[in-house]
């Protein structure tokens, strides 16, 4: 296949993995837009429950982000070796691995809901009505997290159609379930809660089943194994610390964009809202990354043990088309830049519009426009970030990409505290500029020391997994 040809397929896995992956991303908010338009109707006590309540719930599943990563990684690499049967192992024991963790959340916040809400300093009325929430949703706990092993199986056999699939069914069956349950039920904020941890069962229980299907015909177990349970479960630690530092710094941010007055904190809701749609759809390519780079790696690990990766355990021969780990690379960097500079230009063009859209009064709309702006120029550098942030994940290399992430944290952190100290200790100093400093800082120097370590790390021309 020549060099042409063989780009030309890349960039049409890139777009069969990343736009259902994208579909299946926007899909998601769905269930919380459904609560809250719902919720919204009972009252603002009960809607400023539900923000309490589905802060910590959205933050607890954020952290659990691992499940998939970490499965999409292991089952791609074993599917581009030509080893289905271990690959189906390896997700029917991360769905294992989910749905213990998610039976431990879920009944830490059963007990536990009513103290670690009250951590937040909200008045008792607020936090009684996020308590019902909590404890609703907590049921459901388990089957969230098991989308998120089953999804990140299901990609690393290259099927992102199905987690689509679910997706769409679960946002829409939400609708009438919250319904039901919250007015002619007569559960209020509560079942909310509970119809959404009703939905997200559903969802978990299919796709496990559709693993379940891909493990019986591979010949895999479907008993749970207390060795590769326990191995998936320290393989994914440096996917954890990565987390905890990516939430660390949206939180760095948020607390310096607090410091500097009400403008700023409206204007940073704008922004961090378009900045989180944007990111979906780098996260939709990051996502296409992870499954191309490890199933390339399998492939070209199997070609160097003398293996045909295509002829082996029912190999469905994609991998032959992408078994060039560099070519891949390269590939998914140059698709990951346009679509950065895509979303940038775009954005540019809609950073007045936008915030009107919005009914930000004159003060925000200024601020939020000069802002996008700064969010435009920023995109195509993140574009880079997030790209090697799944290339890293699906090389299974996720040791340097915990170190990484917390080093580019140590250099982000200490602007958002300059910041916040410049803004203490000189009033004088025009609150829009350090505002658009902190944003020049999020987006271009954290993902820049993000985008910098990987890259290096990229060209390095060491092979993913040595030292």
């Amino acid at each position: 296949m020549s060099t042409t040809s063989r780009g030309r397929s890349i960039d049409r896995q890139i777009r069969a993995y990343a736009l259902p992956s994208l579909a299946t991303l926007l899909a998601q908010p769905l269930l919380v837009a459904a609560d809250t338009a719902m919720v919204g109707h009972l009252g603002t006590l009960p809607l400023a429950g539900l923000a309490l309540a589905s802060t910590l719930l959205s933050t607890l599943v954020g952290l659990c982000v691992f499940l998939a990563y970490a499965t999409t990684a292991a089952t791609g690499t074993l599917v581009g070796a030509g080893n289905r049967r271990a690959a189906a192992s390896r997700g029917v024991e991360g769905i294992w691995l989910a749905a213990g963790i998610g039976c431990v959340l879920g009944a830490a916040l059963l007990l536990f809901a009513t103290p670690v809400l009250e951590l937040f300093n909200a008045e008792p009325s607020t936090t009684a009505q996020a308590a019902r929430y909590l404890r609703a949703s907590a049921v459901g706990l388990p089957g969230m997290l098991v989308v998120l092993a089953a999804t990140g199986t299901l990609r690393g056999f290259g099927d992102t159609k199905r987690p689509l699939y679910a997706a769409t069914a679960g946002a829409v069956a939400n609708i009438p379930l919250n319904f039901a349950l919250i007015y002619p039920a007569g559960l209020g904020v509560a079942g909310a809660g509970l119809g959404t941890a009703l939905s997200e069962t559903g969802m978990g229980g299919w796709l496990a089943f559709v693993v379940a299907r891909i493990a019986r015909g591979s010949g895999a177990s479907l008993a749970p194994s207390r060795r590769g349970i326990l191995g998936a479960l320290g393989q994914s630690w440096p996917l954890i610390v990565r987390t905890l530092c990516l939430r660390a710094s949206i939180l760095a941010e948020i607390a310096a964009a607090t410091s500097l007055g009400t403008v700023a904190l409206a204007t940073n809701q704008i922004a961090m809202t378009v900045w989180q749609f944007a990111a979906y759809g780098l996260d939709s390519l990051a996502m296409a990354a992870q499954i191309l780079i490890s199933t390339a790696i399998g492939a070209s690990s199997a070609a160097k043990d003398g293996a045909s990766p295509a002829q082996q355990d029912g190999s469905d021969g994609r991998t032959e088309m992408i078994g060039d780990v560099p070519a891949v690379l390269g590939r998914c960097l140059r698709y990951g830049v346009i679509t950065g500079i895509g979303l940038g230009v775009a954005l540019a063009a809609a950073s007045v519009p936008i915030p009107a859209a919005m009914g930000a009064e004159s003060a925000v709309r200024s601020l939020s426009t000069g802002t996008l702006i700064v969010i435009a120029c920023c995109l195509p550098l993140a574009s880079v970030a997030y790209i090697l942030d799944g290339v890293l994940i699906g090389a299974q290399d996720t040791r340097r990409l915990a170190w990484y992430m917390l080093a580019a944290l140590f250099v982000f952190a200490p602007i958002a505290w300059m910041i916040m100290a410049v803004h203490s200790a000189y009033p004088d100093v025009p609150g829009a500029w350090l505002f658009f400093a902190l944003w020049a800082a999020y987006g271009g120097v954290f993902m820049a020391a993000r985008a910098g370590t990987m890259l290096a790390r990229a060209r390095s021309g060491k092979p993913f997994g040595t030292p």
